[in-house]
Parts: structure tokens; sequence; C-alpha cells
């Protein structure tokens, strides 16, 4: 599994250049990079969905019926979570990084102290 992508950690990561703003409003902005991001997600999500109940179904390995009355065990409940932590991340990724850049100082913390008591 050393193959799989940290989502995680990718979605910390800044892109390079500057963010495009789209609407007047930061929060638009943010906003509708929410959206679009769930809009990609769910749009792949239920492609392969659909793939894997026809291939199931047509096989008759698996039918609908049995998908819908699936209870997962704990270890597939886990990594379940792990997987719900990494979509949120990619789908939060410009909150975050928006949250981020307003927490972080131009200056060290220590160099501001110092101006201050020089002044």
């Amino acid at each position: 599994m050393s193959d799989e992508i940290d989502w995680i950690a990718r979605a910390g990561k800044r892109a390079r250049g500057k963010r495009p703003d789209y609407f007047d409003d930061f929060a638009t902005d943010r906003l509708m990079s929410i959206v679009v991001a769930l809009v990609a997600e769910v749009s792949a999500l239920r492609q392969r969905l659909d793939t894997v109940e026809r291939l199931l179904d047509a096989k008759g390995v698996l039918g609908r019926d049995e998908i819908e009355r699936y209870e997962p065990d704990r270890e597939a409940g886990y990594e379940r979570g792990v997987e719900t932590k990494a979509y949120i991340a990619r789908v939060m990724r410009g909150v975050q990084q928006a949250m981020e850049a307003m927490d972080a100082p131009d200056k060290p913390v220590d160099d501001v102290i110092r101006e201050l008591r020089d002044m």
C-alpha cells in the first residue's frame, strides 16, 4: 500500500501561483471551491459505484439488495473513517489554506516582540 497517495498530506500543500478569484467576496470563492470539489468527488464516486454494482450483478456474485443490507465490521469501519478524513481534507483544502494564511504572520513572533521592545 506504499503506492497509495496520502491525500491528507497533499491537501495541505500549496499550489504554485496565485489562486484565482471568481467572485468579489472571498467567502463565496471558498464556498464555490468546496462545492466544485464535492461535485467532482460525488461524480467519480457514482460512476465507480455504478460500475461495481453492474459487474457484480451481471456475474451473479452480488445483488443490489445485498448491498443495501450490508453492515460493515470494525475493520471496515476504521478504513472508512480514514477514507472520510482524506475526503474531507480534499474538499476543505481551500478553506484550510485560507485559515493557515490568516494565522501565519509575515515575521516570526520573536522578531515582532523584539521590534515592540525597541519602540
